[in-house]
């Protein structure tokens, strides 16, 4: 006997979702079929969806790193780690201020993920200058205390 179709109406049928209002965040579906998905680590995903999630009609998102991290409850390592990674596989620009949630790319990127691309973008950065100076502090910390 032939299995029973699955069928294909919605369970909920009053809860269909939709894109209605002010938000308008998406994922294409060939974010899953294409693997992109599968080409983050679970910091990168959170963090994309974070800023779909986030982003207006043109993908851009406002939100500081400090909110950022405090809505992910993460730290600004694994922040920097991430956002750093999801600029080198294409999928967001950020510009020092403001990120912007890209069109995919033909096909996801594979690569360890590498630190922000010149010096200006550094040197504009909020997140790695406070990473700097929080490291900094510490170095200066430890060689202030005496060793035994």
């Amino acid at each position: 006997m032939p299995p029973p179709s699955i069928s294909r109406a919605p369970i909920v049928p009053d809860r269909i979702r939709r894109i209605d209002g002010q938000s308008f965040a998406f994922l294409p579906h060939r974010f899953l079929r294409e693997g992109f998905l599968s080409a983050l680590t679970p910091t990168e995903l959170r963090l994309y969806v974070f800023l779909v999630l986030a982003a207006d009609r043109n993908g851009l998102s406002f939100y500081g790193f400090e909110r950022i991290c405090g809505a992910l409850e993460i730290d600004i390592d694994d922040f920097l780690d991430a956002r750093n990674a999801l600029i080198d596989k294409d999928l967001v620009a950020f510009d020092g201020t403001r990120f912007q949630v890209l069109s995919l790319p033909p096909r996801p990127v594979h690569k360890p993920s590498r630190p922000l691309r010149s010096r200006h973008d550094v040197d504009d950065d909020s997140a790695t200058v406070r990473q700097a100076i929080f490291e900094s502090l510490a170095e200066a910390d430890r060689s202030r205390t005496p060793r035994k």
